[in-house]
């Protein structure tokens, strides 16, 4: 799952072909290291993202929007100040580099014809987005890199832009079949490891489906290789040269169910078996925005959350260790059975003992097993049964007071437990304002004064099937009690995963249906899992119930309930067959 040379080829003939002569209209800076360029053509208007985000760098045209900063951001300023309104030239990479230039005519104040080019390197945490006059000179980029950071190059205003050769690695435009051989056979490693560590622009799954077509196992050592073998490689890697040369690409997405295991700029026969399907898209660009759009999402909101993982995270370590004193202690007070049996067969027996005695052995009047006594010799009979009672007592106390403690701590635990699941599932900043709001009613977060703002209203999820049956999920443990136990009726039927945090699922057929079909329950019951602590298993055991059964203990955590009678399911978590309700 690489965002590789290749598939940056593929975005680049796709923007060439649709931007090449496109004004740009609008330019807007939604994120710190993220732009949307608005684009207005002679085949339509279009809207393209790019992201020098180091977890997920991206570009690829979207029809989404994202809102903007009401101030807009210095470099945003910039590139509206040199290039609005300016006309595209060219869409170039260097190479298979994944690196994209854009060549952008504009009017300088003097209304002279300008050049600029708008650079944007999709390079993992050294990704960025640069701007450059036409001698590449750096204008300014979307992160400043200084020698400080960086030894290789600095990307600061006024200095050179190049491109750093951190690692040396050939063109596959420039290979022939007597240096693809000589240079693969001196690496001792596996074959499909030495193709992408040798050319720019593979990935390892590309070098993998290389070797697959070729008929070779690309797990093993490049020394295990004839040159009859290398030829075949060779010759696969120039058709796919070729395709790459002529525009031929072909996108798509691997699943495994309805989860997606790999994408490419090619059709990937390695994956050509049972388990696995191919969906295929028209452009890159749809490809990217299907695949990604989640991905980006998690990563985004991961970053908005730090501060509430954090507070949750410490909470939670601090109640485990907690916990696993309280059981120690409660193992402590195991034998405090034993020293009332003492106590009471010294009152009972104690006359046999002996002044100085450092033991007495009795029998036990409860089984009648012998017991012997440890006493201290100092002190009489009554006295050693006196001690042995007060041990038992406070240990009686102990355990009670622990008996409440652990409960107590161990609901915490669950508590903050479904806290971190609802944060792994938060999409909206209204769903961290929620959770943000819980964790005050809880005490974690320190209350804000009057004026603080309230938590924003938003609404639990929708989603409908072909049947016309309603699904709701709860995004958090407050949309969970309301879905419940005010949004639900008492004939619908509720879901949950068993054993582990998740969402409350709750299924509505349409009035003039009585009961779901199994294929609703089983839809309903993946959609828990998909909802869950357990979303990334194979498989996983969901209760279902009808909303009457479902009860809330006085006092109850949020989010927390009980039910006496249940069915059971075990399914593969997913959404499948169901689609978001507007």
């Amino acid at each position: 799952m690489a965002f590789d040379g290749i598939t940056v080829s593929n975005i680049v003939k796709e923007l060439s072909d649709r931007l090449t002569g496109a004004r740009l209209s609008k330019i807007a800076q939604p994120e710190s290291d993220e732009l949307i360029l608005t684009l207005k053509g002679s085949t339509g208007n279009y809207r393209l993202l790019m992201s020098a985000n180091a977890t997920l760098p991206l570009i690829y045209l979207t029809e989404k929007n994202k809102q903007s900063p009401l101030t807009a951001p210095g470099f945003c300023m910039l590139l509206r100040k040199h290039i609005a309104n300016g006309r595209i030239v060219s869409i170039t990479q260097p190479g298979l580099e994944r690196i994209v230039v854009f060549e952008i005519e504009h009017l300088d104040e003097m209304g002279d014809l300008r050049h600029k080019k708008l650079i944007i390197e999709l390079m993992g945490k050294h990704s960025n987005i640069i701007f450059c006059k036409e001698d590449d000179t750096i204008i300014d980029s979307i992160k400043h890199i200084s020698g400080l950071v960086s030894s290789v190059r600095e990307v600061l205003p006024g200095k050179p832009y190049f491109i750093p050769q951190t690692v040396e690695k050939s063109e596959i435009a420039d290979a022939t079949a007597e240096s693809f051989k000589a240079v693969i056979k001196e690496k001792p490693m596996p074959l499909f490891k030495a193709l992408y560590g040798t050319y720019t622009g593979l990935s390892p799954i590309i070098s993998q489906e290389l070797c697959f077509s070729a008929g070779l196992d690309g797990e093993a050592p490049t020394a295990a290789f004839s040159d009859s073998d290398l030829d075949k490689l060779f010759d696969k890697l120039c058709e796919m040269r070729d395709r790459i040369s002529n525009g031929e690409f072909k996108p798509g997405i691997v699943f495994k169910g309805d989860v997606p295991v790999e994408y490419a700029a090619f059709a990937l026969s390695i994956y050509n078996d049972p388990s696995h399907t191919t969906k295929t898209f028209e452009t890159m660009s749809e490809l990217l925005e299907e695949y990604y759009a989640k991905k980006e999402l998690v990563s985004r909101m991961r970053q908005r959350s730090a501060d509430l993982r954090k507070i949750v995270q410490t909470a939670y370590e601090r109640n485990v260790k907690k916990y696993d004193l309280q059981i120690r202690q409660m193992k402590d007070t195991e034998k405090r059975d034993k020293y009332r049996v003492y106590g009471e067969l010294l009152n009972a027996y104690g006359y046999e003992a002996k002044p100085g005695d450092k033991s007495l052995t009795a029998v036990n009047f409860y089984d009648g097993t012998e017991v012997t006594i440890p006493l201290d010799e100092t002190i009489s009979a009554q006295a050693n049964a006196k001690k042995y009672f007060d041990k038992y007592q406070k240990m009686k106390r102990t355990f009670e007071a622990l008996s409440e403690l652990t409960v107590e701590v161990e609901g915490e635990i669950k508590h903050l437990e479904s806290i971190m699941t609802s944060l792994d599932l938060a999409t909206e900043e209204s769903d961290l304002s929620g959770i943000r709001q819980e964790l005050v009613d809880s005490g974690y977060i320190k209350k804000r004064g009057k004026d603080a703002p309230k938590a924003k209203k938003n609404l639990p999820l929708h989603y409908r099937d072909s049947e016309g049956n309603d699904y709701y999920v709860g995004k958090n443990n407050f949309q969970n009690d309301e879905l419940t136990f005010k949004f639900a009726k008492g004939n619908d039927w509720w879901f949950h995963a068993k054993g582990m945090p998740g969402s409350h699922v709750i299924l509505r057929t349409p009035d003039n249906v009585k009961e779901p079909s199994d294929k609703a329950f089983e839809r309903a019951a993946a959609l828990a899992g998909a909802y869950s602590k357990g979303r990334d298993l194979d498989k996983i055991d969901i209760d279902y119930v009808q909303k009457k059964e479902v009860k809330k203990p006085n006092g109850a955590k949020p989010g927390f309930v009980v039910y006496y009678t249940n069915f059971s399911m075990t399914i593969a978590p997913g959404t499948k067959e169901l689609t978001l309700a507007e």
